[in-house]
């Protein structure tokens, strides 16, 4: 494993880190979702069991972004704006999240990551960089286990591989939960089902209850590159579990983004696209 961190934590920082945000703090705000260039294409694509929504960008070596959990592919505006200068850029909304339609079939990351590699199959796209947040990351370990001839590298950010990652107040946090109602307003604009977000919620919580469950001879199996990445102060994911994560995987980089939480790719968005470019120069 090696780790890199981003800046070092001055002693007010971590006053705060343990007393409360102040007045101002980036990593204690949700900054809007930024606005989204002009796709070159984008579709509904016909994958597994479900209608996937995805958009292109750019040109060059292509970069798959997954967003987190009931969200969808507008998070990615800061990014999208600033790799498709020099690369393909594909997002899509996951199964039931979005613009994307969901089954019957129960929420799971393996059903999820199945649904992106089939993208990736439909777009006749070979292998990606795969930079995954939250969920996304989580799918993009999964692929890395499942689908490593799909990938290039993975970037994955505050994900986690077993639930005892998450932090267990996370839903008392205000930060998150100001995302929890962000996106369910994004559901109402966005969904071919606008009226069921609770019932959205409920499902993938379900998932999120039991899933992921990989041990460390899952993760030891990893043969593809990868980069985690967690803000300094992600109301989330526990570092200590992304450290571990670091451990387990084979080769393995660190990055600790500094005074960013969660939400990293739009509180920071120069320090997060110089992540990702330094993890595909393999810095």
């Amino acid at each position: 494993m090696r780790r890199i961190t981003i800046g070092i934590l001055t002693f007010f920082s971590l006053f705060l880190a343990v007393g409360g945000a102040g007045a101002g703090e980036r990593w204690a705000e949700l900054p809007a979702f930024p606005p989204m260039p002009a796709p070159k294409a984008s579709g509904m694509a016909d994958v597994n069991d479900i209608k996937m929504y995805y958009a292109e960008y750019g040109e060059g070596e292509p970069i798959l972004f997954i967003h987190g959990g009931l969200g969808n592919a507008d998070v990615w505006g800061h990014q999208v704006a600033d790799f498709a200068k020099d690369h393909l850029v594909i997002v899509a909304d996951s199964r039931g999240h979005g613009r994307s339609t969901r089954s019957q079939r129960p929420f799971g990351y393996d059903l999820m990551t199945s649904d992106y590699a089939a993208l990736l199959d439909y777009l006749k796209i070979g292998k990606v960089t795969l930079v995954g947040w939250s969920d996304g990351g989580i799918i993009g370990i999964d692929m890395a286990m499942k689908y490593p001839e799909k990938l290039t590298r993975v970037i994955a950010q505050a994900a986690n591989v077993t639930t005892d990652g998450v932090k267990a107040d996370v839903m008392n946090n205000k930060t998150f939960n100001d995302y929890i109602n962000v996106a369910g307003e994004y559901y109402k604009k966005l969904s071919p089902t606008p009226n069921e977000y609770d019932s959205f919620v409920n499902q993938i919580s379900q998932m999120w209850a039991t899933q992921p469950a990989w041990t460390v001879a899952d993760l030891g199996k990893i043969t593809v590159p990868v980069t985690l990445a967690i803000g300094d102060h992600d109301e989330a994911i526990k570092l200590d579990h992304t450290e571990l994560m670091a451990k387990e995987i084979p080769g393995a980089k660190l990055v600790i983004l500094k005074d960013a939480s969660h939400f990293a790719m739009l509180q920071d968005p120069e320090g997060y696209d110089a992540m990702i470019r330094n993890a595909i120069a393999g810095r």
